[in-house]
């Protein structure tokens, strides 16, 4: 039986795939004939002066024609039509001695602060200089350190690592790209303490790109590209950035520590150990850990003061959580170009990271993409990852999610902001419904979007209270005979009383009703009522009304649907708030109102392409 579920499943992604592909070829055929017709009669004089030459620039092939294209599609990771001719040099190392601040001094032993880097450069033609892709995490020569039951440590930089290095080296440096893998501050062999993503782990990163940027085979320009950890350190660069920083690929990269833990002031579970769980994983009884950071008697605290006295000043009582907050110096500072890579099922570093991200920094002359999969904390390339997503985190988008044209999507943004060659690429975000299907728009959520606010209590139905011991509530919609289209970031604006204890926390669920399908969710603690990070007091027995936002969805609900919002006291991956087991807290739902942005994508419209059909040249891991 499951096995006849899961071809129904296939049969449907399929059909909704013909469906878009005869679309888009009728449309296409309709334009080029009104093309061939408007042509017709001034064609002779137009090839006696036409320059037109065969198309041989294969990475200006546009996105919706990329699915025709014979790409190399039976690998685990996307890789380009055309193999690079340039063989691969031995790696080299380098130390780059970086002049700090005098607040990032170590604390502890003494010695200069140097940046470990290794690099791989291809054996070009003399004089030829040549671009440099660098990863930066501190993840290499990472892990147990050897200890019982810990088991031994990553590899070193001096080799490719698995995420972002041996996928460059083999796919770009060929074509004439340098790879550096560099590590951060007190990891790997690196000096100076681990300021875990604070200044001095700014400057040791924005030093390592304008050393890159100076070498004489160095044509200037620097890219920076990683995922997680190593997608956070191309913010880092950008705040304060070298004028050799050109573009950065932030691939699931945290626009600032606070931002990635709280959730208008939801705590996940994994924020009270952070900082100290980076220093563990780097210690190994050198000198090297005889050196601390001026922030390492702080970091670990902060987590608990903000979870507990946010509201008395705890999550303020330094400049750890400023000092951190990476996106607002990039918007003010930087003028590169920014390519945003997220899953829009990532729980590790959620998609509101991304968004409304894309559009500030488009709002900042900063030329931005996005590509927004219902991916998880991976590559938007990984078949073999895509396939263990379960059902309502993803599984609905599978095997559509894989983009396999990834490699080529990459290649054209580096030839422009690392060679110069061709013309900028236009902004846009790829982004994908939770079904399956891929639109293109140029900013997201789309201009066109528009609003539609229902109330609960006559189009949503449900009250009661929501506490730490059990209580929740339950918001049923109308059924939407039409359908719906969610595409941006619904808000839920809930009227609440505080009872005895004067806290609450709101974890809010979406599902579509009638098939039981989860959609998305929803955080909040009552303290961070208007969103944000700033917290404000409560007291008991009394009203308030929080401003909740839903994670990024774009969601397709079909006619006949209706929705459910599950409202409890807390949810997957987050702590209960400070009120959950006193007996006398919880929040009473008085009403409300739910805005859904919506979108109008018929079959037929122009946004939809089709991405390469990998599936036919490998079988879809099981």
């Amino acid at each position: 039986m499951a096995d006849d579920v899961i071809d129904a499943e296939r049969f449907e992604a399929s059909s909704k795939r013909s469906n878009i592909q005869l679309n888009i070829s009728l449309s296409t055929t309709i334009a080029l004939s009104i093309v061939f017709l408007f042509l017709s009669g001034c064609l002779e004089s137009t090839l006696q002066d036409s320059k037109l030459e065969e198309v041989d620039n294969w990475w200006d092939v546009p996105l919706h024609e990329r699915h025709t294209m014979d790409l190399p599609m039976n690998t685990s990771r996307a890789q380009l039509p055309v193999e690079g001719t340039y063989k691969i040099r031995d790696y080299e190392e380098h130390f780059i001695t970086v002049d700090l601040p005098a607040s990032e001094q170590d604390l502890g032993y003494p010695e200069e602060a140097k940046m470990h880097l290794a690099l791989w450069l291809p054996e070009v033609e003399e004089g030829v200089k040549v671009p440099v892709i660098m990863t930066i995490h501190p993840y290499y020569d990472f892990g147990g350190e050897g200890m019982p039951g810990v088991g031994g440590d990553s590899n070193p930089n001096t080799v490719p690592d698995g995420g972002v290095g041996q996928w460059v080296y083999e796919t770009f440096v060929p074509h004439g790209y340098a790879l550096a893998q560099a590590s951060t501050f007190g990891t790997g062999k690196s000096t100076h303490c681990q300021d875990v993503k604070g200044l001095g782990e700014q400057v040791g990163i924005q030093a390592v790109v304008d050393w890159l940027g100076q070498q004489n085979w160095s044509n200037g320009n620097v890219g920076l590209m990683g995922k997680s950890y190593a997608g956070t350190t191309n913010w880092e660069a950008a705040q304060q950035p070298s004028e050799h920083l050109k573009t950065i690929v932030p691939i699931s990269g945290s626009i600032g520590v606070q931002e990635m833990f709280y959730r208008n002031g939801s705590s996940e579970a994994r924020a009270m150990g952070y900082d100290a769980a980076y220093q563990a994983a780097t210690f190994d009884l050198t000198t090297d850990d005889m050196r601390v950071c001026s922030d390492d008697m702080i970091g670990p605290l902060n987590p608990w003061t903000t979870y507990a006295f946010a509201e008395f000043g705890g999550a303020g009582w330094n400049d750890y959580w400023d000092e951190r907050r990476h996106l607002p110096d990039v918007l003010e500072n930087y003028r590169g170009s920014v390519y945003l890579v997220w899953g829009l099922q990532d729980w590790n570093v959620d998609p509101y990271h991304a968004f409304p991200t894309y559009q500030l920094m488009r709002d900042a002359g900063i030329n931005t993409r996005a590509i927004a999969g219902q991916w998880a904390h991976n590559y938007p390339d990984q078949p073999d990852r895509h396939s263990e997503l379960s059902s309502g985190y993803g599984q609905e988008a599978y095997p559509e999610m894989t983009r396999m044209d990834w490699a080529l999507e990459l290649y054209g943004w580096f030839q422009y902001y690392l060679k110069g060659i061709g013309d900028e690429p236009e902004p846009m975000v790829q982004i994908q419904t939770n079904d399956g299907l891929w639109h293109v728009e140029e900013t997201w959520p789309p201009e066109d979007m528009t609003w539609q606010m229902e109330t609960i209590g006559s189009e949503w139905e449900g009250d009661g209270v929501v506490n730490g011991l059990g209580g929740s509530v339950t918001l049923v919609s109308q059924t939407y005979e039409q359908g719906l289209h969610i595409s941006g970031l619904p808000t839920l604006h809930l009227d609440v009383s505080t009872q005895a204890c004067n806290g609450g926390q709101i974890f809010a669920t979406l599902y579509d009703n009638t098939e039981g399908l989860r959609l998305g969710h929803a955080t909040m603690d009552v303290r961070y009522r208007d969103g944000g990070y700033d917290a404000k007091p409560t007291a008991p027995f009394s009203s308030y009304t929080m401003l909740m936002e839903f994670n990024p969805l774009d969601v397709i609900l079909p006619a006949g649907h209706s929705l459910r919002i599950e409202l409890t006291e807390t949810g997957e991956d987050y702590l209960p708030g400070p009120c959950a087991i006193n007996p006398t807290g919880g929040l009473s739902i008085d009403g409300g109102t739910i805005g859904l942005p919506l979108i109008d994508r018929p079959p037929t419209h122009h946004a939809w392409f089709l991405e390469p059909p990998w599936w036919e040249q490998q079988p879809i891991p099981s």
